[in-house]
């Protein structure tokens, strides 16, 4: 097969509105940049696109050639996803446009949305979409996945308020998905990840939320992790349906309510966010404040913009990354243990161990109702990332990772994962995320809207045989 960079474009740009860029134009490295630092490839050509002409033409020039595909959206995934080596990138960043209707509570945004700005928009009327935690992150990515952050307690998954999308399938027709209209195109995009097509628009369900909410943060020194950790997992217990919890191993930011002589000390967090007054709030997180351990102890209200910016400087842009993860019915004593033993022995202070309270809203969307691949009971999203910005850092952690992984295997709810925290995508993996049934009927889809598996470079789902 003919490298992309010797093959003539000259009729990709003839067609197309956006920018297309060779590895000779001036911008192509900063195009061909994602978030991981670690990725580091050479598309043949990326075409960014102004609207769905562009997107079909790509893909038709890709398909027409053999080429493979990679979509860019946000481009913070771990893996990579949204850069190929020698193919077609198709860059969704310029398609940031966003409307918001506060009376109908809807919002559409193009697929190289981030989460930054469609959180901006909407809290102009006090509204939001469930996001993620890290506000560069891509609205399409993260969606497409599912979804889970600081409202998933009150609202759901991204992917659960998705009421409908513009698609690019890949024989470049352009369909929409909604429950009218493509109602399996809509159910496999909640939660099926980019196998079925490029999205160009995105539409969504908001919910009233802030301008202010309140934020709990308490911080204990790593030598107390066990009794932290227990004392966390009980109290969350205790907390109304609709807050948001992260419980999570990290180092203690340089912030000013965390004295100078702890800033960067290896420890455990807890992070309690509430929607309703500050009473409300004060109250639900006063047995925190009542024992003696925290080292620090942080209760303000926050806008709600800042609490979904507030570990942005956690995850820098071109930090080199890795992770791993697995769903935990609870955090046992066991599970407790390996945590204990392991938090100490990552290498790189930016490397962290995320943990989501999955719960409330998230347990009352069915099992078979979207095509999201954890399980719809209560649970944690126990997330391992390693996070270091020289190879050597990220090697290290990357050994860490995958110990830790395995030690807490035994311990997990079924064989699967979450596809958004895949660095690598194993087949087993991928189907074990879903379910055998799940999957086979994501795989039947895949046959019917992309049967050569043009769009591959993803959590991929292989298309069923048909006869």
């Amino acid at each position: 097969m003919a490298r992309a960079i010797d093959i003539d474009i000259s009729p990709l740009r003839d067609r197309v509105a956006g920018a297309v860029l060779s590895p000779r134009d001036e911008g192509y490295d900063g195009a061909r940049s994602v978030w991981n630092g670690d990725i580091d490839r050479r598309p043949g050509v990326i075409v960014r696109c102004q609207g769905t002409g562009d997107v079909a033409a790509a893909l038709g020039f890709a398909r027409d050639r053999g080429l493979p595909v990679a979509v860019r959206g946000g481009g913070h995934n771990f893996a990579g996803n949204g850069v190929c080596e020698g193919g077609v990138m198709i860059d969704l960043s310029p398609l940031n446009a966003i409307t918001v209707d506060p009376a109908a509570r809807r919002a559409v945004c193009g697929g190289g949305t981030t989460w930054a700005d469609l959180d901006a928009a909407t809290q102009a009327h006090g509204l939001a979409v469930p996001g993620g935690t890290v506000s560069h992150t891509g609205v399409g990515g993260l969606t497409l996945g599912g979804g889970f952050g600081w409202l998933t307690a009150k609202a759901g998954l991204s992917s659960d308020n998705l009421v409908s999308a513009e698609v690019v399938t890949a024989d470049g027709k352009v369909v929409r998905a909604a429950a009218d209209a493509d109602a399996d195109l809509l159910w496999a995009l909640k939660g099926g990840g980019g196998n079925f097509g490029v999205v160009t628009t995105f539409e969504f369900q908001l919910h009233e939320v802030g301008p202010l909410v309140n934020l709990g943060l308490f911080f204990w020194r790593i030598e107390r992790a066990t009794q932290a950790l227990r004392f966390a997992r009980d109290f969350v217990k205790t907390l109304p349906a609709d807050m948001g919890v992260l419980i999570a191993g990290l180092n203690a930011p340089p912030a000013p309510f965390v004295p100078e002589e702890h800033h960067f000390a290896p420890g455990v967090a807890l992070l309690v966010a509430g929607f309703g007054s500050p009473e409300e709030h004060q109250r639900a997180v006063q047995p925190v404040r009542d024992q003696a351990g925290p080292l620090v102890q942080f209760v303000t209200p926050i806008p709600y913009v800042e609490l979904q910016k507030m570990l942005d400087e956690s995850a820098p842009w071109g930090i080199r990354a890795y992770e791993k993860a697995l769903y935990l019915d609870d955090l046992t004593d066991d599970v407790i243990a390996v945590m204990a033993d392991q938090l100490p022995r990552r290498q790189s202070p930016m490397s962290f161990v995320p943990v989501f309270r999955l719960n409330g809203a998230f347990e009352r969307v069915g099992e078979d109702d979207t095509a999201f691949g954890g399980p719809r009971t209560a649970a944690y999203g126990f997330n391992i990332a390693a996070l270091a910005p020289t190879p050597e850092g990220l090697e290290a952690d990357r050994a860490w990772v995958r110990s830790f992984w395995q030690e807490l295997r035994p311990y997990a709810t079924g064989a699967g994962s979450y596809v958004n925290f895949m660095a690598e995508y194993e087949e087993d993996r991928v189907r074990a995320a879903y379910g055998a049934s799940k999957y086979d009927r994501l795989a039947r889809l895949k046959a019917r809207y992309d049967p050569d598996n043009l769009l591959r470079l993803n959590a991929n789902i292989r298309p069923a045989a048909t006869a």
